[in-house]
């Protein structure tokens, strides 16, 4: 069986515009930024997602102006906190984003933590139970896909009860729109695999060692072969935090600095991923396409992203295409 030719996706920095504290916040450079990455040669496109914990553009938006100034990368989210939304809405604006872009939108999707007092604040804004967040993002799922096909859909779930709901549309792609689910290493997290093996077309991780996420993926396709489904037709994304600088030291130092200034402490270390000089970052990303990724996603740990980008085209990913 040939293998997959890695691709490699670029998150845009729908949450560093409003941090450098320019009012209005400059969103059009995003726009400009996914305009760019296309150009240079990147697979795809991906944004974040957080209502109010660590706030940010709207990502379905900003991909729909992405989708309007873009021909051929694909669109991503990383990861969208699907629980927050109502499903039949989360369905109407992803289809639509869909169609906009001729078929070209994944959605990467989470849980979601309730951690820390920003992100329970931010569950109650949107008036969902923090503690059944799981058990409802799975009905949305259900909910989500059937509506993209265009079919009538009447549901009487514990979270959400439908009757007779359609979109009017279908989203571009008669199969509907491909869903990765998250999926990391740890404890009591086979719910996690289950739930990707059943519901979605693929996994995302971050964090995770090469060797936990080769473990992880080993795990998910088991549970997808178990339930009769194909497991070559499985994708996995890993989405990585990289900061390109000729000098490792000083490459940490801006690493660490941008780190806290976006989570508001620094959660670095050695999981977070690979800083320093491009080859150096090249050989990581390597690391986890022998373990199983099929598509790794970058985010530029730095202010400068338009460099960042044009360093990386340069001199990593041309070895990475050759990989």
């Amino acid at each position: 069986m040939t293998a997959r030719a890695l691709k490699v996706g670029y998150l845009l920095p729908t949450r560093d515009v409003l941090l450098t504290g320019e009012d209005p916040p400059r969103a059009e450079a995003v726009v400009t930024l996914a305009q760019h990455a296309e150009e240079l040669g990147f697979d795809g496109v991906w944004v974040g997602d957080s209502l109010t914990a660590k706030p940010r553009l709207e990502p379905l938006s900003v991909l729909a102006a992405v989708a309007a100034r873009t021909r051929r990368v694909r669109l991503g989210t990383a990861v969208l906190l699907a629980a927050l939304r109502h499903p039949v809405l989360l369905a109407q604006t992803a289809a639509t984003v869909d169609l906009l872009s001729g078929g070209r939108l994944t959605l990467g999707i989470g849980v979601g933590g309730a951690f820390t007092p920003e992100q329970r604040q931010e569950w109650r804004a949107a008036g969902v139970d923090q503690g059944r967040r799981a058990a409802r993002l799975e009905e949305m799922i259900e909910i989500l896909q059937r509506l993209w096909s265009g079919d009538r859909v009447s549901y009487n779930g514990k979270h959400f009860v439908l009757e007779e709901i359609a979109l009017g549309f279908k989203s571009f792609r008669r199969a509907g729109i491909p869903v990765l689910l998250a999926c990391q290493a740890g404890k009591s997290r086979e719910a996690q695999y289950r739930r990707a093996a059943r519901l979605a077309e693929g996994m995302i991780s971050i964090t995770d060692p090469p060797e936990d996420f080769a473990r992880v993926r080993g795990a998910v396709l088991d549970e997808v072969e178990a339930l009769g489904r194909n497991p070559t037709d499985f994708s996995a994304a890993y989405y990585m935090t990289v900061l390109l600088h000729p000098d490792r030291e000083p490459a940490r130092e801006r690493a660490v600095a941008w780190i806290t200034q976006y989570y508001g402490a620094d959660y670095w270390g050695d999981r977070w991923g690979p800083y320093g000089p491009p080859e150096a970052v090249a050989a990581r990303i390597r690391e986890f396409a022998a373990a199983g990724a099929d598509e790794i996603v970058v985010r530029f740990a730095s202010s400068d992203q338009r460099g960042q980008l044009d360093v990386f085209a340069r001199e990593v990913l041309p070895a990475l295409k050759e990989t």
